[in-house]
């Protein structure tokens, strides 16, 4: 019978089956300095961590983007550096791998694990986050959990989990100029909806896809929690193989060749069948950008606010109503007049070397007008950027470079938007309030983020580009 990739790694994973439910062997587990609650009720329980070796942790949502030459005792915010240092506790107490705030590999728990070639493909990942979809680019079964799962694995390496459904999201066709890896899962999200995957695994399949790197599948399996689904998945080809060839944890002489007989079996079998499939066409989709509060509330840069009284939906409607008014737009106007305040670009959705090099490339055209921020994914990311000397372009076209972590994103780190500022943001969440108190953000790609800060306003970057 013909298997997809996801049934194809849930089935090596299913341990037992109780009252519906199917206990998982999971091979990685992650997490960060927020995790505390998962060892606090590991002591209470008076258990240990099974296996050690295949945990591993990261400082990246609470640590601050800036001032980091003191480390830990540079943390102004004592709260934050209790914290971080909790976490160090834990990671040395129970023996688990900690990519600390000292640590020349130090980043984002869904940045560093790749670099590292700690995801690989078939694996079944758990994260203390919900955008461990991130490692699903690789054809892995990757998926975020709460802190009792998350001791539940620590303790046993297994979690219990229901049957998900399936849908394929295909688009094929080459992506227009200016159209990144972004604007295609803004798209996917702005026609299915933020409830579209729910109950479903995503695996992403056709060409565009295919073309992409392994930084463009990121930044798409990321953002596929934003579509409501479990988990988001790309079958592993030659692209990922060679992403992942001789990186410190990938698998080395005869277990790699053993581990590539493995995954190259992986992919979705001719004629496997998917509980929904939905299509689209790469030429069909422009640079986006978010209007609203959340990421299916978006459209085309060319494209202008919605007005509510035109949607025959009455909740819709409303909700329409709504984020508009929490964003201080009005229906019809262009979504290129609207004006911002600041820009981010950053995130575990796009903060990789690759980002960095496409938002270089438009801070070539002129000078940052508004504060605008470029926070790498991680030190690794920040050294290759500049080795290449993006760091010297960016800060000299009056963009802030600054050290790795979540920062903007999460807004729980000293990095925040005061009341009523807006912000064209490169990460994967909208909803009110989430890059601080009356914060509005409307997201974008890299590119567009950095035509925004030239302009101080929402821009379409192929107008930037073609006049370059």
């Amino acid at each position: 019978m013909p298997l997809t990739l996801f049934e194809k790694i849930w089935n090596r994973h299913v341990v037992v089956e109780e009252e519906g439910e199917l206990l998982l062997h999971v091979d990685r587990a992650f997490f960060h300095e927020g995790s505390s609650h998962a060892f606090a009720k590991l002591e209470q329980q008076g258990r240990t961590i099974a296996r050690p070796k295949q945990v591993f942790a990261f400082n990246d949502h609470y640590v601050p983007t800036t001032g980091r030459d003191k480390g830990v005792n540079g943390i102004v915010n004592g709260e934050i550096r209790n914290m971080v240092i909790q976490l160090q506790t834990n990671a040395e107490r129970h023996g688990i791998t900690l990519f600390g705030i000292d640590d020349p590999r130090q980043g984002i728990l869904h940045i560093v694990p790749p670099e590292q070639g700690i995801t690989q493909p078939g694996l079944l990942i758990c994260g203390a986050d919900s955008h461990t979809s991130t490692h699903g680019a690789f054809g892995t079964l990757a998926f975020g959990i709460g802190a009792s799962d998350m001791m539940h694995v620590m303790a046993t390496q297994t979690i219990w989990q229901r049957a998900q459904k399936t849908l394929r999201i295909r688009v094929d066709g080459t992506l227009g100029f200016g159209v990144s890896p972004k604007d295609v899962i803004l798209a996917i999200i702005a026609k299915i909806g933020v409830a579209g995957g729910t109950g479903h695994v995503i695996e992403y399949a056709g060409s565009t896809f295919r073309n992409m790197s392994m930084e463009g599948r990121m930044t798409v399996c990321n953002m596929s929690i934003e579509a409501g689904a479990r988990a988001g998945m790309i079958a592993p080809d030659e692209t990922t193989y060679a992403y992942m060839h001789g990186r410190p944890y990938a698998p080395k002489g005869a277990q790699w060749d053993a581990a590539m007989a493995l995954w190259k079996r992986l992919p979705s079998d001719d004629g496997a069948r998917f509980d929904r499939e939905v299509t689209m066409n790469a030429a069909d989709i422009a640079p986006m950008v978010t209007w609203g509060t959340n990421p299916e509330q978006g459209g085309p840069i060319t494209g202008v606010v919605p007005n509510p009284r035109d949607l025959r939906d009455e909740i819709t409607a409303q909700e329409t109503a709504s984020a508009i008014e929490y964003q201080g737009l009005t229906p019809g106007m262009a979504l290129a007049d609207i004006q911002v305040d600041k820009v981010f670009i950053g995130s575990c959705t796009n903060a990789r070397i690759e980002d960095v090099r496409a938002v270089a490339e438009v801070a070539k055209l002129g000078r940052a007008v508004i504060p605008a921020w470029v926070v790498p994914g991680s030190q690794l990311v920040k050294r290759q950027a500049e080795q290449e000397g993006l760091d010297k372009i960016l800060i000299a076209a009056n963009f802030e470079w600054r050290e790795p972590g979540c920062s903007l994103c999460t807004a729980i780190n000293g990095d925040q938007l005061q009341p009523g500022e807006r912000c064209a943001s490169t990460s994967n969440r909208n909803f009110k309030g989430r890059q601080g108190t009356g914060g509005r953000t409307h997201l974008v790609s890299p590119a567009m983020a950095a035509a925004a800060a030239l302009k101080g306003r929402l821009t379409d970057v192929r107008e930037l580009m073609r006049g370059s």
